[in-house]
């Protein structure tokens, strides 16, 4: 989980805030001792850090302020106070059709650009967008390559030069053609160091491209290194917003987060996986929910929406329509939206179920099972599922041809009635099924359910 062990301390803290019974100022200076430590551990600004402590002691010594209603200030205080250190509120771009806007992404070397810009393309990309990629990344020498090779995994249009050392005469070499394009998003060198070499490269691609959104791409893992990094470039280059990679696990995330808050330059995506769908845009509200373990619906409706290449087509169907077809192709939108573990924790609720590893592993090896099933059917047991349960000797022969069990191919079918059931009822899911991550990873497939879903929870 992104955060997990801050999210953890941080609930622990407004756990004892709610439990005191008597908040007194031996109880209060504890409780500020205990955030203090857990936020230097963040690689919060201790001048941050101290004002927070500052304004929850005045409330927790208020004497005007009595019992439930101090602490639920408390409470509150603390939620906002860390909103606000990570950012504050989400900050969107506007990426209108057919206006051919011009995307340029900075950074140092290793700070992942270029897989970066091949995710921006992908999310882009799922949303209707005409997306291409420019390489003018000169310097590294596989740098075309790696380009070359993401925009084959991603489908999308990408233009490189792999002979020409002059990345202004390879955007003119192909400048004519972005007009056909509503994204043109673009890759450029990095350096060891903010050199004056560097700032010189990226101020004549400035002024020759003249970018609509100039993008500066940093591990989130340099804490609050962060803080001078953004702040060199936005002085030299001027850079209109911040992607933080390696979001994944990172101690010091919540430093660099609330650095670039402080250089004034607002995080618009995070990097939260290896994967080409891991790729979210920074939400601090929904991000502190999340931490603290009530979940991002809003996260998780984006990764559907994502994934889905079809969208839109399968909730135009008739529900008596819906068959082992459509479950497979939930099967591999589900897989596509990343680890199951990583799904689990937008769920509002689910963030605090410890679901063990191993659960979670053992289901994602179950749906792979599930999908060679379905390959080893006839179009006549796909369509009417109902077969299998009055010849048994279907499942066997299923069974043996997919490499699974008879249990699998029994288990694959009663996921599929559940769904169908689920979908045909009209009504709310019911969480009362929910007994495994098994369950878990069959809900949620189309919007219309997590919609439901989401509903069933109050935070």
């Amino acid at each position: 989980m992104v955060l997990e062990k801050l999210g953890n301390a941080l609930k622990n803290v407004m756990n004892k805030i709610a439990n005191t019974i008597f908040l007194d100022k031996k109880a209060i200076d504890a409780l500020c001792a205990e955030l203090k430590q857990t936020l230097i551990e963040a690689d919060v600004d201790l001048k941050i850090i101290g004002e927070i402590i500052e304004k929850l002691k005045k409330i927790a010594l208020n004497e005007n302020i009595k019992g439930i209603e101090k602490k639920e200030q408390l409470v509150k205080l603390l939620n906002d106070e860390i909103i606000i250190i990570l950012g504050k509120k989400k900050y969107e771009l506007e990426i209108e059709k057919k206006q051919s806007i011009r995307m340029m992404l900075l950074g140092l070397y290793g700070s992942g650009k270029t897989t970066t810009i091949a995710k921006l393309a992908f999310y882009y990309s799922k949303r209707g967008y005409k997306v291409c990629m420019l390489g003018l990344d000169v310097h590294r020498p596989a740098a075309p390559e790696q380009l070359e090779q993401l925009a084959k995994q991603i489908k999308v249009d990408v233009f490189i030069n792999k002979q020409e050392k002059n990345p202004e005469k390879i955007w003119k070499e192909f400048e004519r053609k972005f007009g056909d394009y509503d994204l043109i998003l673009i890759d450029t060198a990095g350096r060891d160091a903010l050199n004056k070499e560097l700032i010189n490269e990226i101020k004549r691609l400035d002024k020759l491209i003249n970018p609509h959104y100039s993008l500066l791409v940093m591990p989130a893992d340099i804490g609050q290194g962060a803080r001078k990094q953004a702040a060199e470039f936005k002085n030299s280059c001027g850079i209109s917003g911040v992607i933080l990679t390696r979001m994944d696990g990172t101690a010091k995330a919540g430093g660099a987060l609330s650095a670039c808050y402080e250089t004034g330059s607002p995080v618009l995506f995070i990097g939260t996986g290896e994967h080409i769908h891991d790729l979210e845009v920074f939400n601090p509200t929904n991000f502190v929910s999340r931490m603290l373990g009530l979940g991002d619906i809003e996260a998780l409706l984006e990764k559907v929406k994502t994934a889905s290449e079809s969208e839109g087509k399968k909730d135009k169907r008739e529900i008596d329509g819906f068959t082992l077809i459509d479950f497979y192709e939930q099967i591999k939108t589900a897989q596509s939206m990343g680890p199951l573990g990583k799904i689990t924790e937008l769920i509002p609720g689910m963030g605090v179920i410890k679901i063990p590893q191993n659960l979670i592993e053992n289901q994602q090896e179950k749906m792979k099972r599930w999908k060679y099933a379905i390959d080893s059917m006839t179009l006549d047991e796909i369509e009417n599922p109902e077969l299998l349960e009055k010849q048994t000797s279907r499942i066997s022969r299923i069974a043996n041809g997919s490499g699974s069990s008879a249990g699998d191919v029994h288990e694959l079918i009663n996921q599929y009635k559940l769904i169908k059931g689920m979908a045909s009822s009209g009504k709310n899911l019911d969480l009362g099924k929910i007994q495994s991550a098994r369950d878990l990873g069959s809900l949620g497939i189309n919007q219309k359910q997590l919609k439901k879903l989401a509903k069933k929870f109050k935070f």
